[in-house]
């Protein structure tokens, strides 16, 4: 039988579908692509294929819809991610929480391009929206933060030990800031949404203190990895939160958002809480009392007029002021070479048309030359690298790693070669969307660079990120192939994959021994993708 929650969540996710189809209605026209019924996401995210092609980039798409490179790299990217969860759909077949949750995102993100772009009209509402669900919303978005909160708290043992640790990574010109803007012997009361959020989710504070909290859970299954979904989660909330506290209504979409992204939080945490794993409980958090809900709502009010908007997303890492201080000395220095090398370059031209005005004087017979010479800018005097990023500023993309890896993700071979040529590192990881779409003539531009890829370790979530795709019915490429043979062909890795092999046979033996049909087969099919992985790298 049915459940109400799951009818409940057909319900909404078949409404998302038909949103989606109805702005697919009203961009592909700006796009020159006709369409006169609107299908399931996967045939959208075909035509928007085609529309690339025929308008010559994603840049010209773009700028139809009053998109950045960012911005459009974004809507393609949460495209791509529900359409591959959802590559096909019948009315009434269930619906999973992450495939709620993805369509969710990319309608969320329908009403960001509805903004942009006035000539776009769909209507994206899901369900009813009444000052109750907003009271809702207000109730939710205090209980995360306070979640957050008493995880950072309950990993030190006082004020002191964490003002001392968040002063080594953060500086202390932030930490005097929390301390001006927060409360009296909180110093997290003065930090940011995202700020508050890095806290938890960058990469060493999760591994040291929070992720035997979020082990074994179902939960936060939305990408690969357990601590990126929470990443991904909280970055949207943030953007909600601005709303929130700005004092605007959430529209339904977020209202749901909210609420998807609140559940599948603090799910893990209550189960770690159940078990004694933790001292946080959501579930007394959630029912923060009329009073507290209020003084929460006007304290944030106050951070919003001293701070502005959170505009920060939420990163990966903490960022160190060693490293900061680094990059902009780094930067510095590019910019003095870059001045130095226009410089030369205008003496160079100088010199060289003085010489062939003199050459001209000499031989008085300029209308009987032959040969043009070519015509020389100071953008060709520059060295490779410097003229590179030139070229991208004159096309409005900024020298930024998040830039490149939008590129990649969307496949612009140009783009990505363009940053190869101006020296700019790349991630292992950045590659997983562009893979699955197999956009061969970007991935073999980063190979040809290889030597400035500098992720540490990357094969782990290599090998996690494929098995996922080939778990899901995808193929193991040749690209990809090529991949695991070019950064995880190191013995120590090859040895590791050939135990990762040898446990799934061991496992696909207690199977059979069990006679467990479904779990033979399901084990049969991991050890063929082991299997073939490992046979890719060796």
């Amino acid at each position: 039988m049915t459940s109400a929650a799951q009818l409940l969540m057909r319900e909404k996710f078949e409404t998302c579908l038909s949103v989606i189809r109805q702005a697919s209605l009203q961009i592909l026209p700006l796009l020159t692509i006709k369409a006169s019924d609107g299908k399931d996401p996967q045939w959208f995210f075909q035509q928007l294929e085609q529309a690339r092609q025929v308008l010559g980039s994603w840049m010209a798409v773009a700028k139809r819809l009053n998109l950045n490179d960012a911005e459009i790299s974004h809507f393609t990217l949460l495209l791509r991610h529900l359409q591959q969860l959802v590559p096909q759909y019948e009315s009434g077949q269930e619906v999973s929480h992450n495939q709620l949750i993805a369509a969710l995102r990319f309608v969320s993100y329908l009403e960001h391009v509805r903004a942009k772009q006035p000539l776009l009209g769909y209507s994206s509402e899901i369900e009813n929206n009444d000052d109750a669900r907003q009271q809702k919303a207000a109730r939710q978005m205090c209980a995360l933060e306070l979640m957050l909160k008493s995880l950072v708290n309950q990993s030190y043992p006082s004020q002191a030990k964490l003002v001392h640790k968040l002063k080594s990574q953060f500086g202390a010109d932030c930490v005097r800031r929390w301390l001006k803007n927060g409360e009296r012997g909180d110093i997290l009361s003065g930090m940011r949404f995202s700020e508050l959020a890095l806290m938890v989710v960058d990469k060493k504070e999760y591994a040291n203190h929070y992720a035997g909290i979020f082990q074994d859970s179902t939960h936060l299954s939305l990408l690969i990895d357990q601590r990126k979904t929470l990443q991904t989660f909280l970055d949207d909330v943030r953007e909600i939160r601005n709303d929130l506290v700005m004092q605007q209504t959430l529209t339904s979409v977020q209202l749901a958002l909210l609420e998807s992204y609140s559940q599948e939080s603090s799910a893990a945490i209550q189960r770690a809480f159940d078990e004694g794993r933790t001292k946080v409980n959501p579930a007394a958090l959630m029912a923060v009392s009329d009073a507290a809900l209020s003084s929460y709502l006007e304290q944030a009010r106050k951070k919003y007029q001293a701070t502005g908007r959170d505009t920060e997303e939420v990163r990966d890492a903490i960022e160190r002021p060693g490293l900061r201080n680094t990059r902009q000395k780094q930067d510095t220095g590019e910019s003095m070479r870059m001045v130095l090398w226009c410089v030369a370059g205008v003496a160079v031209i100088s010199a060289a048309i003085f010489g062939m005005f003199l050459l001209s004087e000499m031989t008085n017979k300029p209308a009987e030359a032959k040969i043009t010479p070519a015509k020389m800018t100071a953008l060709d005097s520059l060295p490779e690298t410097e003229s590179a990023r030139e070229k991208l500023a004159n096309i409005g993309i900024t020298w930024e790693e998040g830039n490149l890896r939008s590129a990649i993700e969307r496949g612009d071979a140009t783009v990505v070669r363009l940053f190869m040529l101006g020296g700019m590192n790349w991630k292992v990881y950045f590659t997983e969307s562009a893979l699955a779409g197999d956009y061969r003539d970007a991935l073999n531009t980063l190979l040809q660079y290889r030597s400035q890829m500098d992720e540490d370790r990357p094969c782990r979530r290599m090998v996690r990120t494929i098995s996922q795709a080939m778990n899901d019915g995808q193929s193991l490429t040749s690209l990809r192939k090529q991949f695991l043979q070019t950064f995880c062909s190191a013995p120590e890795t090859v040895q590791r994959q050939k135990e990762e092999l040898a446990r799934a046979k061991l496992r696909l033996n207690a199977q059979q021994q069990r006679k467990d049909e479904q779990g033979i087969a399901e084990e049969k099919r991991t050890v063929e993708i082991q299997q073939a992985i490992y046979n890719a790298m060796r």
